[in-house]
């Protein structure tokens, strides 16, 4: 067996051990949710780079394109975030 035939099952697994998190966070997620430990705009606003990546792919010729928009907007978003909470701070002391 040569060093390149693991490099697929490695792979899978990485993408296998991703997914699974991703689950196990939604589910712990929602079991929050439902226990009240944690505010609905907070999820909301969580979702947000999701719910963009899902609405871009499914709009765009590709999903590299819809990942690199999504990483452009999110950017922006934290940007305008950054700046708003900062001249909030400074006309309200």
């Amino acid at each position: 067996m040569s060093q390149n035939a693991i490099l697929p099952i490695a792979i899978w697994a990485a993408i296998a051990l991703a997914g699974l998190s991703l689950l196990g966070m939604g589910i712990f997620g929602l079991r929050s949710l439902v226990y009240g430990k944690v505010q609905p705009l907070s999820i909301a606003i969580i979702a947000i780079p999701g719910v963009l990546m899902a609405v871009l792919g499914s709009t765009m010729e590709t999903w590299v394109q819809a990942g690199i928009y999504t990483l452009a907007v999110m950017f922006g978003l934290a940007a305008l975030s950054l700046l708003l909470t900062g001249l909030r701070k400074l006309f309200v002391m």
